[in-house]
């Protein structure tokens, strides 16, 4: 199953570990030098180095209980004598981000956490690492470096935030953007948004319904790089900490028995389990984005065609906001992640045999959860919310890479109507505000990818206005959606419109056609029209011509692909910790 070679039946052999660079023999004294200064024992000093990598900050709540579950993980390495080095990134955090230009750096940040993390673990040679993360992009990023490094490594999430209460019902962060589209419309007043501010968010921990941060969480455990059941408990609950004890002793473990490593655990075939997981609980469109990019980093094609193969056969079983009626609260309270996992297992829509960070398979780590009675969280694979998956691709002459809807919570699955077009999102939020709109309009945002935008930063301000509006409409954009979006919105349409994909040759008035039943999406143009408009096409510059985004604009490349600024596996040589 993996590489025996690297076992340490008897503890580790400190000559076969990266550590040994910067601890063993008289050229490592002046790096030892340093560790005497800190206060590290000789002992501490010959141990494996083990990287605790958070993306603590005081941004938002995400992030804020990261550093003392990151305590808690440091015992379990102690514990079974290795020596925890403490170390954070960045996140940026997209509840602040959204709706101005702070967006375009959410995207990109993900490859930021990826890079630093690298980079500290290259620096620093050390030999396993940890990584703790609690916001939309810093889940992906964390896990992509895991898989890049190819160290022996486990991802913990830092957990849900609690539901707030609003005039006796659970309200969320998307509450309340929707709020400012009541707002705008009149149906809300300022007291009324004001009220709902002040309680929609009353703990630590990410947004609560199954958008990005929970949805990744539940990837963690199905793709196999976290401590069973470990996604579930929200942020504030002390068994989060026991969790995070118990990442920490696994890693030893890993270390110890010479594996399995990221590259042993994400193979094509856990990238479907985790494909699955996204579409049985209704989850965010980002993961069409992560999971190929996950993939790269492992060297492995799962592009988004081939994630959206899994979401149409898989069944949508978990009653989730945004398209459902609970938060990810509800879902722990009924066992957690687990129940989905078990009852895909069960009904065939998941590889059992997958290896895990704890040595066993996917099918071992949940064989002895029981699917709860009498609730109506979860629904077993024969009674399905619907018969497959919440998400779906699409594809047709207006998105021939391909493109992604949420139809979670959709009672229509059709929708055509004339093209209201937008070179960004602020003009279109602007309008949206304004509102100039017509009931029945498609709306379409472009100049929103990956390298367009730069960052394909997600429309939730935009969306969230219009469903708090109760507009008809239906919208289309290379930009992103946030996990909370909901109404019919396709994002990720490909190839974007800076680099000449039909997204940029539309015009208003154009006829577009969206059939989430049948994966289609297409506007009534023939290829001869098409192609005279791409004739007279001219590439539009962006107001980022230097920086990070300017650099981010020149790497990236298609969202079908993961939006990856680097070769991956395919064009490697070596891995860290073959180093």
């Amino acid at each position: 199953m993996f590489d025996e070679k690297r076992a340490h039946p008897n503890g580790w052999d400190k000559e076969k570990l990266v550590s040994r660079y910067v601890t063993e023999g008289p050229e490592s004294a002046p790096h030892r030098a340093y560790y005497y200064a800190m206060g590290m024992t000789e002992e501490e000093i010959h141990q494996p180095f083990i990287g605790v990598a958070t993306c603590w900050n005081e941004a938002a709540p995400c992030n804020i209980a990261l550093s003392r579950q990151a305590q808690s993980v440091k015992i379990g390495v102690k514990n079974n004598k290795g020596t925890p080095r403490e170390f954070t990134t960045i996140t940026v955090t997209d509840g602040i981000a959204m709706g101005h230009e702070g967006m375009r750096s959410s995207l990109a940040s993900r490859e930021v956490i990826a890079d630093s993390v690298e980079l500290t673990m290259r620096g620093h040679c050390y030999d396993g690492l940890v990584g703790l993360a609690g916001c939309d992009k810093s889940l992906p990023g964390m896990m992509m470096v895991m898989l890049r490094l190819n160290v022996p490594s486990v991802f913990m999430y830092g957990g849900t935030i609690l539901p707030g209460k609003f005039r006796g019902d659970d309200v969320d962060i998307v509450n309340v953007f929707e709020g400012v589209g009541k707002h705008a419309c009149g149906d809300f007043s300022d007291a009324d948004l004001k009220e709902l501010e002040e309680v929609a968010c009353p703990s630590a921990g990410a947004c609560g319904g199954q958008f990005t941060a929970n949805t990744m969480a539940c990837v963690s455990e199905a793709i196999g790089l976290a401590v069973p059941h470990s996604a579930g408990a929200p942020a504030p609950y002390e068994s989060r900490d026991e969790y995070a004890v118990a990442a920490g002793e696994t890693v030893m473990n890993l270390i110890k028995a010479g594996g399995p490593y990221p590259r042993d655990i994400v193979t094509l075939k856990s990238l479907e389990n985790a494909a699955a997981i996204v579409a049985a609980t209704g989850g965010s469109t980002n993961a069409g984005l992560h999971l190929p990019a996950m993939a790269h980093e492992a060297g492995i094609d799962f592009p988004l065609e081939a994630v959206a193969e899994i979401f149409k056969k898989t069944p949508l079983i978990a009653n989730l906001r945004p398209g459902g009626k609970y938060v990810a609260k509800d879902l722990f309270d009924v066992g957690g992640v687990g129940v989905v996992i078990k009852e895909l297992l069960d009904n065939g829509f998941m590889h059992g045999d997958c290896i895990t960070v704890t040595g066993k398979t996917l099918a071992e780590n949940y064989a002895n959860v029981e699917f709860p009675e009498d609730q109506d969280v979860v629904f077993r694979c024969s009674n399905p919310i619907r018969p497959t998956g919440g998400v779906v691709g699409l594809k047709g002459n207006l998105a021939p890479e391909g493109a992604i809807v949420k139809i979670a919570g959709l009672e229509e699955l059709q929708f055509t109507g004339p093209a209201r077009v937008f070179d960004g999102e602020q003009a279109a939020f602007d309008a949206v505000q304004a509102g100039k709109y017509e009931d029945g309009d498609v709306i379409v945002i472009r100049h929103e990818g990956p390298k367009g935008g730069p960052g394909m930063r997600e429309m939730l301000s935009t969306t969230a206005a219009l469903y708090g509006q109760g507009a008809k409409v239906a919208l289309i954009t290379d930009g992103r959606f946030s996990g909370g979006t909901r109404g019919f919105c396709i994002g990720h349409v490909g190839p974007e419109a800076a680099v000449g994909g039909p997204i940029g040759l539309l015009k208003d008035g154009d006829v577009i056609s969206i059939d989430a039943d049948v994966g289609s999406l297409s506007v009534d143009l023939s290829d001869d029209e098409l192609a005279k408009r791409r004739a007279m096409w001219k590439p539009r510059k962006t107001d980022y011509n230097s920086g990070a985004l300017y650099k981010y604009a020149q790497l990236v490349g298609s969202a079908q692909k993961g939006a990856v600024t680097h070769p991956g596996a395919s064009e490697e040589t070596h891995t860290f910790v073959d180093i």
